[in-house]
């Protein structure tokens, strides 16, 4: 019933696939530039009083694990969504403000006025996948990832921002960029033994996936990164609603949707929630609806990855949810990842 999977083995799965390569080449590329390290070096001396994070879409989710680190490490970061940032809080583009702005494309329509209101005035590090941008070419400094093309849905450019953002992190922190590399070499390798049975995931999934109406992705932590952007990926890649939100604001309302139509997929993550994130987990299959646990431990293959140091953990959660788009698609009888009212790159705000 589930065999003919040709409609959607098109350019999305052809970019998902190839995350293994973008990771590969971007690690081989990263480096700290001599201007970001002039920055490293401020705020280590107390030079800015804050770190704003921002980003649209999934730039913006995946700035989360960034986030966690920076304020473990002592420093006072905030995210902000790029459009909130240059309207309603443009009071942060001063010098006591080091920004961090993410941006696949480097040149929408957020990144341009971002880049137009701050007239030099904070500090900007950019990371992106097109070095020729605005972003890059007028930042303070830049950290290039090198994803290639992307069709549509943000997979690959995704995942190397991550891993751009995790040496940022170690730049930040002052670490030792030899371990910094050592670290993330764990990615490429494990997001390759995932997808290499892409076809036994979809195919598991599918059946669990039929009768939904209600999809819910949720997490704690760093796991905020892979819970926002597979909730847009889902809308983006098959125009069926998701919802991405944090464990414990599900306990607080969404809870009342469970039923045999709603699919809740439970990241476990880091130890120091994981219990309560398996605990909710439980009390939603007591309630009747389908749901799955996602991470070391979870039952089910397509939902399961190796084991791998934290700093690579966000890269690799994103996974199971590429495979649910393709699932829904499947079942839909669509091709995944095509838009037909959006843009790759967003140029109105």
């Amino acid at each position: 019933m589930f065999s003919d999977l040709s409609l959607i083995e098109g350019e999305y799965l052809r970019d998902i696939l190839n995350q293994p390569q973008a990771l590969e080449d971007t690690l081989e590329r990263l480096e700290s530039s001599k201007a970001l390290l002039d920055l490293a070096k401020r705020l280590n001396a107390g030079k800015f009083q804050r770190i704003v994070l921002t980003g649209m879409g999934s730039s913006f989710y995946a700035l989360h694990p960034l986030c966690l680190d920076l304020i473990n490490q002592g420093f006072s970061a905030i995210m902000i969504e790029t459009s909130e940032l240059v309207h309603y809080k443009s009071r942060f583009f001063d010098p006591k403000t080091l920004i961090v702005a993410v941006s696949q494309s480097g040149q929408s329509a957020e990144m341009i006025r971002l880049i137009e209101i701050n007239h030099k005035r904070a500090a900007i590090i950019a990371v992106t996948n097109t070095p020729e941008s605005p972003l890059a070419l007028q930042s303070d400094a830049a950290l290039l990832t090198w994803a290639g093309d992307e069709f549509s849905v943000s997979c690959k450019t995704y995942v190397t921002a991550l891993m751009a953002l995790k040496w940022l992190s170690h730049a930040f922190c002052e670490g030792d960029s030899r371990h910094a590399r050592q670290e993330l070499r764990e990615a490429a390798p494990a997001v390759a033994a995932y997808l290499s049975n892409w076809k036994a995931h979809v195919r598991g999934l599918m059946p669990k996936l039929a009768k939904i109406r209600h999809l819910f992705l949720i997490g704690r932590g760093s796991s905020l990164a892979a819970v926002g952007t597979g909730a847009l990926i889902v809308k983006e890649a098959d125009h069926f609603h998701a919802e991405g939100m944090s464990s414990a604001a599900f306990r607080h309302g969404p809870f009342e949707m469970l039923g045999d139509e709603t699919f809740v997929l439970v990241f476990s993550g880091d130890a120091r929630t994981k219990d309560l994130n398996i605990r909710l987990f439980a009390d939603i299959l007591e309630q009747g609806s389908q749901a799955e646990l996602c991470g070391e431990d979870a039952s089910s293959l397509a939902f399961c990855f190796p084991d791998v140091v934290a700093g690579t953990r966000p890269i690799l959660e994103i996974l199971p949810v590429q495979m649910i788009t393709l699932a829904l698609a499947a079942h839909a009888k669509r091709e995944p990842g095509r838009f037909e009212l959006a843009t790759k790159v967003t140029i109105t705000e």
